[in-house]
């Protein structure tokens, strides 16, 4: 994008997580994003989130339970310290600017938490979230708690991707099974004769809609890696690899702790996490 300003990339190397804050100028606003699940890993993944439980209570509120793994990926690592850190290091030089927080797959689980952090942090009229491929995150009482905390909320999902669908839900088992948030917006083709049509449909604000993507089955990994005709996945193969290059010259500080790279454009000593 031309003009975009990039603040800060995010790599926590042992958990293969990315993200990064930049200011973007039409519209202008603080851009977070995270990046979803390497394409070599992707299968892996998918079978996991079959048996995820729903195993943290989410703070603040006794009945919203989430996802361990996604809830520590996001509060227990460098992620949000060092997010929090770049939004307050951008709203000092750059002004009060809206935060648009956007992921694929699981960074699309990570953006929502992110999402709900900086609303209650900050005020939901300054955030807005738009993911793709999402799993489920929580349960019905968590999402209805984001829902009125990140009103501003857009879930994009793709035809027949699986990972919408994923950890499971059941109706029948109330507040103990997983439900997505609102609103989910559903791409799909239709086809007459030889005319190929590409359809966006709003869903319902209840989050599970069941003449959105819960009406296909949901089995297909190539839609999850497909969005608006863009490939969403990672180019690196094997471990998680992270390659620093020239354009990178313009960070003042490259940082390496804990497994974790940071790139920045301003002194890390300037904001400690106390200050948050």
């Amino acid at each position: 994008m031309q003009g975009f300003q990039m603040i800060e990339i995010i790599v926590d190397v042992e958990k293969c997580l990315q993200a990064f804050v930049g200011v973007a100028p039409d519209p202008r606003s603080i851009i977070i994003a995270f990046r979803g699940t390497q394409e070599h890993s992707a299968s892996n993944w998918i079978e996991d989130l079959f048996w995820k439980q729903l195993d943290v209570t989410y703070p603040g509120m006794p009945d919203a339970m989430v996802h361990h793994g996604f809830y520590s990926a996001y509060y227990n690592t460098t992620l949000r310290h060092e997010i929090l850190k770049s939004v307050q290091w951008a709203w000092k030089t750059y002004g009060r600017l809206p935060i648009n927080v956007v992921g694929h797959s699981m960074g699309g689980a990570l953006a929502s938490f992110c999402a709900l952090d900086l609303s209650v942090k900050w005020g939901s009229h300054k955030v807005q979230l738009i993911t793709f491929g999402q799993p489920r995150v929580g349960n019905p009482a968590f999402a209805e708690y984001f829902n009125e905390q990140v009103p501003r909320t857009i879930r994009v999902t793709h035809e027949n991707d699986i990972v919408p669908h994923l950890p499971p839900y059941f109706y029948y088992l109330g507040e103990w099974t997983y439900h997505h948030f609102a609103r989910e917006v559903w791409l799909r083709e239709t086809i007459v004769g030889n005319v190929v049509t590409r359809n966006e449909t709003v869903c319902d604000c209840s989050g599970e809609d069941p003449t959105c993507s819960r009406s296909v089955y949901g089995r297909s990994v190539a839609d999850h890696l497909e969005y608006y005709g863009v490939n969403l996945h990672a180019d690196s193969r094997g471990t998680c690899q992270f390659v620093i290059g020239a354009s990178n010259s313009a960070y003042g500080d490259i940082l390496q702790f804990d497994g974790t790279i940071i790139l920045s454009r301003y002194p890390q000593k300037r904001y400690p996490v106390e200050s948050i």
